[in-house]
């Protein structure tokens, strides 16, 4: 009787999760969320449901994955704890048109979807911060996985009081107590529980008003006081070109953005409070050759194309990805001007024809395609679809759709009747061309590139048969990307004249080159001097490599230099200290303990990832490196634990 009691438990489990959407609608969710224990990733919370029963049920269900403690009081009344470690479950006849309250109180220790970082090490770069999307965040706050039923969450947070707590919507209030701060946090419009956001940590904050009166709020380390100005730059020009370029209001009431430590992706655009990566973080050096302008457009396109309107399912991503990589593009068009636009298209579309080539092509509606199609297809659908149309009956298309969908759930076909609409055109054709065919067409996407002048010198410059003509163009004025292309066909052609281009093209020249010919020795020195980290961390590698007799000029030279924030050029500096046979020996012991430290936890795996390859390369990886290689195969971020496995397999191997 147990087991049938269970199988039938488990059938209306499944049943319900299937059909709730039908028969229930979520409207607001008011949070309180305490912390308890951080170094054992504690936390409780009370969370007060307001929904509306559509249809009849006999139960509900809220999502909530592997919680500690959880129970119910419906109404002020009824009183529950049905769980099954995925779902609560509230039985009760509920009839239709009727209105409730559930109150669910709780206790977890989440596996993912919130964050705990360096709360067991020392420092004052402690962090909490959440990731919902395909992670759900039901993992730490009892709510509905299923993208489709919108809600209003209003966040109170009670955390420590020297922390700055950021989460969705306008912070309205904020309550001292001793030793800890009250926050509240208010949101006017209702988003899926994946754009739930929570960043805590202690930050300084930068704000600039967009000519619509929205308050743009750009967060970063108190010891990063210098990198604001690179690191967010043309964030307000970018904002304001959306606005005016999209035709629909910003639909929140600020927009925020917050960066932090060992995130899992480049950025997520949680309703109004992105959350990034702290490697794009840049100083005005590394802004040359890694920056935050992308991502930062790409998150704050976000705001409308998935935040505002939101798929149904993954059928549709690309109504989400390929708008937000469109509408990016976009904005830096704004600022980089027509080549950048041409340029980043062409990349996309050598991305695509690889993937093609290599036959894991899908179709733009598949939802087991590659990030590549829902990115770089859609963006590519979307640009061909405005030269199509045109940009009025475009932008026409673009502002309905978003009007009349604003805080509900799109497929596909819901944006193809708006733009069909707008233009007075049938798009079956297009529509079974480019958006349900596996194949990307190339052919087509070339010409469209051809109308650039650009993008057609670039196409023309062919150098794989080396001609006297060849021997002119890297001293001519044709494209930095044209003669980066000529260095790659004929990288034994250089001349010392090629040393007097911009840096982009003195770069390519850095890196191809592994070894450095006598006659271009001291036109190579010079690129130690470049404003550019990835020009001096290949040049000092190349040139060590090269001279040995001069490896200890190499290095007094980039002495002190950090780099990016994963250290690239201060972890190479060391290593090569370290392999260097008379640079300094009384500090070997030094350098060592700096390289091993890097290792530890207390760093950014980017950091760490750098320290790793570079202890194996000179076979100096011993007992605590591999004691905190050990450590980073349980690390959250998949891409590092996974580097953490493989290295210690290759380790035992050898």
């Amino acid at each position: 009787m147990k087991n049938l009691a269970l199988l039938f438990f488990l059938f209306v489990t499944c049943f319900i999760s299937s059909q709730q959407a039908d028969y229930v609608d979520f409207k607001r969710a008011k949070v309180e969320l305490v912390f308890k224990d951080l170094s054992k990733k504690e936390i409780k919370g009370l969370v007060t449901y307001e929904f509306e029963i559509l249809k009849d049920s006999d139960s509900i269900f809220v999502d909530a994955r592997n919680f500690n403690k959880i129970k119910y009081k419906l109404d002020g009344q009824l009183e529950g704890s049905l769980y099954n470690g995925r779902q609560l479950i509230v039985k009760h006849a509920f009839k239709a048109n009727s209105k409730h309250k559930l109150d669910i109180i709780w206790e977890t220790t989440p596996k993912k979807a919130l964050y705990f970082i360096d709360w067991n090490n020392e420092g004052d770069n402690k962090q909490v911060w959440t990731q919902g999307q395909g992670k759900y965040t039901s993992n730490w706050l009892p709510s509905i996985d299923d993208m489709n039923d919108k809600i209003e969450f209003d966040l109170n947070v009670v955390f420590q009081e020297d922390y700055e707590v950021i989460s969705n919507g306008k912070l309205v209030d904020k309550k001292l107590y001793p030793n800890v701060t009250e926050w509240h946090y208010d949101m006017q419009n209702p988003m899926p529980s994946y754009l739930v956001a929570l960043a805590i940590g202690k930050y300084a904050k930068k704000t600039e008003i967009s000519k619509s009166g929205i308050p743009l709020e750009m967060y970063y380390y108190p010891k990063d006081s210098l990198k604001v100005e690179p690191t967010y730059r043309y964030t307000k020009h970018m904002f304001d070109f959306l606005e005016e370029e999209i035709g629909v209001p910003y639909p929140w009431q600020n927009y925020k953005q917050v960066p932090v430590k060992d995130f899992l992706y480049a950025g997520m655009e949680n309703t109004s409070a992105t959350i990034f990566s702290d490697a794009f973080v840049v100083d005005s050096i590394a802004f040359v050759d890694k920056n935050y302008v992308n991502v930062n457009a790409h998150e704050m396109a976000h705001q409308w194309f998935g935040d505002l309107v939101t798929e149904s399912s993954g059928t549709h991503h690309w109504l989400q990805e390929g708008f937000a990589t469109y509408y990016a593009l976009l904005a830096e068009r704004d600022i980089f001007g027509d080549d950048y636009y041409y340029w980043r298209l062409y990349e996309y579309a050598q991305e695509l024809l690889e993937q093609h080539k290599a036959r894991r092509s899908t179709s733009l509606l598949d939802p087991k395609s590659s990030s590549t199609t829902f990115y770089k297809k859609g963006a590519w659908v979307l640009h061909m679809l405005r030269e199509k149309l045109g940009d009025i009956a475009f932008k026409t298309a673009i502002k309905n759709y978003l009007n009349k969908n604003q805080f509900k759930n799109v497929e596909t076909n819901d944006f193809i009747i708006e733009v069909e609409q707008a233009s007075g055109q049938d798009l079956d054709v297009f529509v079974g061309a480019w958006l349900k065919a596996k194949k990307f067409n190339y052919d087509d996407a070339l010409e469209s590139l051809k109308k650039s002048v650009f993008i057609q010198e670039y196409l023309m410059v062919d150098c794989e048969a080396y001609t006297s003509k060849c021997k002119n163009y890297m001293t001519s004025g044709i494209s930095d990307e044209a003669k980066i292309k000529i260095i790659s066909q004929m990288p034994d052609k250089l001349q010392k004249e090629d040393f007097k281009n911009p840096v982009k093209v003195r770069q390519a020249i850095a890196k191809v080159l592994s070894k450095i010919p006598e006659a271009f020795k001291e036109d190579y020195e010079t690129l130690l001097d470049d404003k550019s980290y990835r020009t001096i961390e290949a040049a000092l590698f190349g040139l060590w490599n090269s001279f040995p007799k001069e490896q200890n000029k190499y290095l007094e030279k980039t002495r002190g230099v950090q780099g990016f924030n994963d250290k690239n050029i201060r972890t190479l500096w060391l290593t090569l200290a370290l392999a260097s046979d008379d640079f300094e020996p009384e500090n070997d012991a030094l350098f060592f303990k700096e390289l091993l430290d890097y290792t530890s936890s207390k760093y950014g795996f980017e950091i760490r990832m750098n320290a790793f390859s570079y202890l194996m390369w000179i076979s100096s990886c011993g007992e605590k490196c591999q004691e905190n290689l050990q450590q980073a195969t349980k690390h959250h971020n998949w891409q590092f634990s996974k580097f953490a496995k493989n290295a210690l397999k290759n380790l035992n191997k050898n």
